[in-house]
């Protein structure tokens, strides 16, 4: 059964226990691919949260196929950490069928598959990005991308670390004026951008180490660190490099706002 509303509807006639209920509820909405892939086709009805793929380590067929799957009964899809080995062969497979939009310049990149009807949601409340230094930006495209598909507006501004704070202030007092809900800050280096940015503002703020630095500490080692150490209530972290779940977790912040 592939209709969430058959199982139901079964359940209420008598025609399944409970418990066999419960079975196929457990199995609904996953795909299973070649290579033993199984895709959570229902994510985003049970959780607001697409299914989204981590591309970097995956067969670039296996690739095309899970995303094949997937777009027969989805309007978009994303694509995190695609390979230019990966991006050649979906441009090949797919781009015939479907719209493919690269919020990254260059690898990893960021992918966004779309169908011909798909109509984005109309944003009703905002999050706000902030990324230290021009090398965060992949990290912050990431993050937009999922928010956006989640229905939530982002705001963006880059380029705004501590070795220049006074370059901080003008974009904070906009995600203030713009009553965002939550912001992700983006860092590299020490990390100290995120502890800074949760002590000035009233939402919760979501730090994100990245994984530039010098030696000792470096690959946003010493950044995670520093955020997890910090003294700034209100301030939570992800791992490094993690965009995806820090835009998730901001759009789910934001849509429980009022």
């Amino acid at each position: 059964m592939n209709d969430l509303e058959e199982i139901l509807t079964k359940l209420q006639d008598g025609k399944l226990n409970v418990e066999e209920a419960i079975k196929l509820i457990n199995l609904f909405g996953l795909d299973f691919i070649a290579e033993g892939a199984k895709v959570d086709t229902s994510r985003h009805l049970r959780r607001g949260i697409p299914e989204i793929i981590f591309v970097e380590k995956k067969r670039p067929p296996l690739v095309v196929d899970i995303v094949s799957s997937i777009m027969e009964s989805h309007q978009v899809c994303l694509l995190s950490r695609v390979m230019e080995k990966h991006l050649t062969l979906l441009k090949s497979e797919l781009d015939s069928t479907y719209t493919l939009d690269m919020s990254s310049e260059s690898e990893p990149y960021t992918v966004t598959v779309k169908r011909s009807d798909y109509s984005p949601p109309n944003p009703t409340q905002n999050i706000g990005i902030l990324t230290a230094g021009s090398s965060d930006i992949p990290i912050a495209e990431e993050a937009e991308a999922i928010a956006r598909i989640m229905g939530v507006g982002v705001l963006s501004f880059h380029d705004v670390g501590i070795a220049g704070v006074h370059r901080l202030f003008s974009p904070l007092k906009e995600l203030i004026n713009q009553n965002v809900k939550a912001i992700i800050v983006i860092a590299g280096m020490e990390g100290a951008l995120p502890a800074i940015v949760s002590s000035l503002v009233r939402v919760p703020v979501i730090g994100v180490p990245a994984s530039t630095g010098y030696g000792y500490g470096g690959e946003g080692k010493a950044a995670l660190m520093s955020m997890l150490q910090s003294c700034s209530p209100g301030l939570v972290v992800v791992n490094i490099d993690n965009g995806i779940n820090a835009g998730a977790t901001a759009a789910l912040i934001a849509k429980q706002s009022k």
